[in-house]
């Protein structure tokens, strides 16, 4: 997609702290952090929201799931919180489909 911010970031026309990457994934550091670790995990294929990872594509959630778990393994995560939003009424604002990994912290409920 043209205008959109991650297919910039996937595409290397906008910097980004990128912390894992693969051929379908890319998982990178959120420029307004909400947590001491808050790392952004989207698929390079572009989607706009996850209402569009339907049954075709379960292997690409589940990846986007699995990457979650990697990485806050390496960065020595016990607990953390995976989000994903879906619409500007739940909060997305980036019409991208993308995970957050929040840890490094006590996470309460409802979320803040």
């Amino acid at each position: 997609m043209d205008n959109c911010l991650f297919c910039k970031i996937i595409n290397k026309q906008i910097p980004a702290a990128i912390e894992y990457e693969t051929d379908d994934l890319l998982a990178f550091n959120d420029i307004s952090p909400q947590a001491p670790v808050h790392i952004l995990i989207i698929p390079k294929q572009h989607f706009n929201t996850p209402a569009e990872l339907n049954n075709s594509y379960v292997e690409i959630a589940g990846k986007i799931t699995a990457a979650a778990a990697e990485i806050a393994a390496k960065k020595q995560l016990n607990s953390y919180r995976l989000v994903m939003n879906c619409n500007e009424d739940a909060g997305q604002s980036v019409f991208h489909v993308h995970m957050h990994l929040l840890g490094g912290r006590k996470m309460n409920w409802p979320p803040g």
